[in-house]
């Protein structure tokens, strides 16, 4: 067994999750790569043709999205939420930058399951409009879901386009990731490794978005809501690597990559979340320069620019339940092996 299937084989052992994928590698592809378990714990065993649901690490995806639209000239990152949303205008968000909904500096909370009293798109929506700031905008890193949103709405205002669409010509078709999407098909979701047996749906999710926000929205948001395969997650980790290779311009992803809060305490960049130095998802292994992001199901993406490396992990961590917190030491245990790999292997 190898040293970065050990960590993810202890973590099914220990139930965190049922199955995982990983892949670990550089520009011209993997150096390793493999899947343990299975797609549900009653379920049939990975083959390497699942769907994973990213969660959060939607979010740079949609990122992507946005900066290739600041490279168009559709929207610059000085452009207001008041400025593209006329709802916005006389509320307290009409301010508020593309600048600071990618850094999480808007003010705008996050985490706040409005699909509770919420249960229509339009109702849910509202309630983000409404939603008041709870920090005075640029003054603090507050992780905020409900900001991403309104980037999506942004984007779409911004083109006339649906956020689903722009994601697929800006990000996926160039990078050739063609089994990423949102919103999956019927025999698409029979490949779909399952999250939560959902008390609030009442039944094991299984090829919809686990999110419930995005639920309510229709399985699209700026937040969450892309499945993925790990063939995929390779594609987008090279593409990372090397410098945002068929989707940004070099000027353009180093600006997005940078890190553009230091100053607030924790290290976020467009869309991204750098390496911090008190509890990083991913350890200390990584360089200081590395960033990546996590999603809430078990998944991550993680990239060392010093190294030229990518570190891709997929797993169902919130199947049958989200309950339980082993997720945190797979994590760093993976990527310290990651880390370790990546120092024996010649960059690509």
């Amino acid at each position: 067994m190898s040293a970065l299937a050990e960590p993810i084989a202890a973590g099914r052992e220990q139930h965190v999750y049922s199955g995982a994928a990983w892949s670990v590698g550089g520009a011209d592809g993997p150096l390793d790569r493999g899947r343990h378990g299975t797609r549900s714990w009653d379920g049939p065993t990975l083959d390497g043709s699942e769907l994973w649901d990213l969660a959060s690490v939607t979010k740079p995806v949609v990122g992507l999205a946005v900066m290739a639209l600041v490279e168009r000239g559709a929207l610059t990152l000085d452009s207001t939420v008041g400025d593209l949303l006329p709802g916005y205008r006389d509320g307290d968000k009409a301010d508020l930058t593309v600048r600071q909904l990618l850094t999480h500096t808007s003010g705008i909370p996050g985490q706040v399951p409005l699909y509770r009293d919420h249960p229509t798109r339009a109702s849910l929506l509202e309630a983000v409009r409404l939603l008041p700031l709870t920090a005075r905008p640029g003054t603090r890193v507050q992780y905020s879901s409900q900001g991403f949103i309104i980037l999506g709405l942004i984007a779409e205002a911004a083109t006339g386009q649906p956020l689903d669409t722009l994601v697929d010509q800006l990000v996926c078709a160039p990078l050739g990731m063609r089994q990423t999407f949102f919103r999956p098909s019927p025999a698409h979701r029979a490949r779909a490794v399952a999250t939560e047996d959902c008390p609030w749906r009442g039944h094991l999710v299984t090829g919809e978005v686990h999110d419930e926000n995005a639920a309510v929205l229709g399985g699209v948001g700026g937040h969450a809501g892309l499945f993925t395969t790990l063939d995929d997650m390779e594609l987008l980790g090279a593409a990372l690597v090397g410098d945002g290779r068929g989707v940004l311009r070099p000027e353009t992803f180093a600006l997005m990559t940078a890190a553009h809060t230091d100053h607030l305490g924790l290290r976020r960049a467009l869309a991204w979340q750098g390496r911090d130095v008190v509890g990083s998802p991913v350890g200390t292994a990584f360089g200081p320069d590395s960033y990546g992001h996590t999603g809430f199901t078990g998944t991550s993406l993680w990239v060392d620019p010093a190294a030229k490396r990518y570190a891709v992990l997929l797993t169902n961590r919130v199947h049958p339940t989200r309950d339980g917190d082993g997720i945190t030491a797979v994590r760093r245990a993976f990527h310290t092996a990651a880390a370790a790999l990546s120092a024996r292997s010649p960059a690509g």
